[in-house]
């Protein structure tokens, strides 16, 4: 069969690719994207939107059974599990179908079966009608990452899951242990507990959250206290003993020596591997490090034509930052100029309840960076908004350079934050300093206004503190 030829070819279908792929023929190039499962790839799928559908669900179930406090009557609160998980998986599949709504009408073509890399300018995809072999003188790699497993915590999808397996949950875990604090750790460990589960948390690091800040990790594991999760810190599950039909047996080793406890179901949520595997990539020079693929600041791997976005990049790994990457990556293949992608100017969202969400440095890593700090606090507790909602526990906290005034880094816990965080992101982006975001007018009354009361406190201002 002779080689069909394209401008790009992108594998990987996910928010990366796909991105990648249309913002790549609305600049007039012709394009062909790869995908072995699912358009939308892990994201829409099995990652970001389906966990959020199902967070939603928690958030309105615990406020059901607030509805006295707003003068409400809420009888006979409970949930059908199965209904729950029904629509989180109908939202993904809408959301999936609308991505191919998108590649026809950017005159994307689509494969769907395994792509390999046989040569510089190749690829070869295995579908359920044979072979197609595709050439073109740019490919973009966004081929994603699965979740880690590490010896002896594998998922069996029965007693141990991951976040595939806690998606579509075959039962209500009673006592749940949740390996790993990270955000899939944490949004899962929030939804299990408000639903009901007896929730653990397993943290090998010194704190919850670990890549957020100190003081931020210390606000959302004290809510977790409250609302009945248990937090363990430097600990590590040093093996599990599995009862089939009865339950778990973690062995669990900190500074103290090992213990033991008792669990029915199990979630793993220690990381992610890049999907680098059989996609013939050493052979074409490619370096890998640690399962990523190397790249330069413009996702350039050293191998001619060819680039890697997302996921599969490394660090961090989030949705926003791979679409960005796939935009950047078919601008320059365009012959344009664009910016390369600043990672500490990337926000993490954590959707768990409470809500967090930053930019930029924390406070320990300005200081270790050499930097002399302004810092700022404001509590919900101080605004109206936030009490009117009933929403009164969180805070916003920003880092500044004493020096320059620079915006270094915000950190935020409490509800809808991950919505906030973006005022600070177009700050960072914009270089705006403390003065520009100190006479920049907040509307009144929202949660916002706490973002600016937080700058202001950085310089012994704040209003309402």
């Amino acid at each position: 069969m002779a080689a069909r030829n394209f401008d790009v070819i992108v594998v990987g279908a996910g928010p990366g690719g796909y991105v990648a792929a249309i913002r790549a023929a609305q600049l007039g190039k012709n394009v062909a994207i790869v995908e072995r499962e699912h358009l939308g790839g892990i994201c829409l799928n099995w990652g970001c939107i389906p966990t959020k559908a199902l967070l939603r669900s928690a958030e309105v179930f615990h406020l059901m059974h607030r509805a006295k406090e707003f003068g409400l009557k809420a009888d006979g609160i409970g949930y059908d599990l199965d209904a729950v998980v029904a629509r989180s998986r109908g939202v993904a599949k809408q959301l999936s179908g609308g991505i191919g709504h998108l590649m026809k009408k950017n005159k994307i073509t689509v494969f769907m079966g395994a792509a390999t890399l046989p040569a510089r300018g190749k690829v070869s995809v295995k579908t359920d009608k044979g072979t197609e072999e595709l050439t073109a003188p740019a490919i973009i790699l966004a081929t994603g990452a699965r979740a880690r497993e590490l010896p002896g915590l594998e998922a069996d999808g029965d007693l141990v899951w991951t976040y595939k397996h806690a998606l579509q949950p075959k039962r209500m875990p009673k006592k749940l242990l949740v390996i790993g604090s990270g955000a899939i750790g944490i949004e899962f460990a929030s939804f299990f507990n408000t639903l009901g589960a007896e929730v653990t948390v397993c943290e090998v690091m010194d704190r919850v959250l670990p890549v957020e800040d100190a003081e931020i990790s210390a606000f959302a594991k004290k809510a977790f206290v409250k609302q009945g999760m248990k937090i363990l810190e430097k600990t590590t599950v040093k093996k599990l003993d599995r009862k089939p039909g009865v339950g778990v047996t973690a062995h669990l080793e900190d500074a103290k020596g090992t213990t033991t406890a008792e669990f029915d179901t199990v979630i793993s949520a220690v990381g992610i591997v890049g999907n680098v595997e059989n996609l013939g990539l050493e052979a074409l020079g490619v370096r890998i490090d640690r399962t990523h693929v190397v790249t330069d600041e413009y996702c350039r791997t050293g191998v001619e034509g060819l680039y890697a976005i997302g996921d599969i990049a490394g660090a961090p790994w989030l949705a926003h930052k791979a679409s960005h990457e796939g935009v950047m990556v078919a601008e320059l293949i365009a012959g344009l100029h664009p910016h390369a992608i600043k990672p500490n100017s990337i926000a993490g969202c954590t959707y768990c309840h409470p809500q967090v969400a930053s930019v930029g440095l924390t406070e320990q890593k300005a200081k270790d960076a050499g930097y002399t700090v302004k810092v700022g606090r404001f509590p919900f507790i101080g605004n109206g908004k936030a009490i009117a909602l009933g929403e009164a526990e969180g805070m916003i906290k920003t880092v500044f350079d004493a020096k320059t005034g620079e915006l270094l880094g915000a950190h935020m816990v409490g509800a809808e934050v991950t919505e906030l965080i973006q005022g600070y992101v177009v700050g960072r982006s914009l270089e705006t300093t403390e003065e520009d975001l100190m006479n920049t007018v907040f509307p009144h009354p929202t949660l916002s206004e706490m973002m600016h009361e937080a700058v202001l406190d950085a310089y012994g201002r704040a209003l309402h503190i």
